[in-house]
């Protein structure tokens, strides 16, 4: 995937490209899981080959906006001393998500996270999509975070990635350190405030259907399905 609107089926079809539109945070344990299961959704959506294409974008959500952006902690040690959980909940909790993440499989890594505030991070995203990368960024974040246990707080670890990902790493310093797209981040956050949305992972489906949370594969492929059911009863 290269491009922060790139078709997801490469069915050959005239209809016009489903949109999805998804809120999440790169701290959000579901948000990733319900990237795997949407994945999922739209193989089983695009398997009858004549289905229209899938375009996705992605949109700033902070979980924890109140995280200080010089935190350095665990997940546990930020869920039990700021939000008074006591530890062993949160290690439960942990371990339930661990293991449904491994059965879409991704590794998580709890021990190794490293709890951040994401606007730096979301600023990246965002720096990515005006250079056309914004799903691989989208994915290597979280990968990066979930599994590697990296500082997504850290410019300089930013700036690594950003030359991982084939982007010029001094330009992506600049941007972060002038805070290039912070307005961008405002505005998905702004955007979501006037849907209502409350928590993520979030996706708008075609501007009119709303799925919240990380739903089974199926569910995602329903809803594109009923998309494509829409509008050849439109086009009747």
């Amino acid at each position: 995937m290269t491009t922060a609107t790139q078709n997801t089926s490469q069915a050959a079809s005239s209809q016009a490209p489903i949109r999805i539109d998804i809120w999440s945070d790169i701290a959000c344990p579901w948000c990733y899981i319900g990237k795997r299961k949407l994945e999922s959704g739209i193989e089983q959506f695009s398997a009858s080959g004549d289905a229209p294409a899938v375009e996705i974008e992605y949109h700033s959500y902070e979980l924890s906006p109140d995280t200080p952006i010089d935190f350095h902690g665990s997940t546990t040690e930020y869920l039990a001393e700021r939000k008074g959980l006591p530890v062993v909940q949160v290690e439960q909790m942990l371990d339930r998500v661990t293991g449904i993440a491994k059965d879409v499989g991704l590794d998580y890594d709890f021990d190794s996270v490293q709890h951040v505030n994401t606007v730096r991070a979301h600023e990246f995203i965002h720096f990515a999509k005006a250079n056309g990368r914004q799903l691989d960024a989208k994915e290597r974040l979280l990968k990066a975070y979930f599994v590697e246990g990296r500082d997504l707080s850290d410019i300089a670890v930013l700036g690594e990635l950003a030359e991982e990902l084939g982007l010029d790493r001094a330009a992506a310093v600049h941007a972060l350190e002038e805070r290039v797209h912070h307005d961008d981040v405002l505005a998905d956050q702004q955007q979501a405030q006037a849907y209502g949305i409350q928590g993520v992972p979030f996706f708008v489906i075609d501007g009119k259907y709303g799925v919240s949370g990380a739903q089974e594969a199926a569910t995602f492929a329903d809803v594109l399905n009923k998309v494509t059911t829409d509008r050849d009863n439109t086009t009747a």
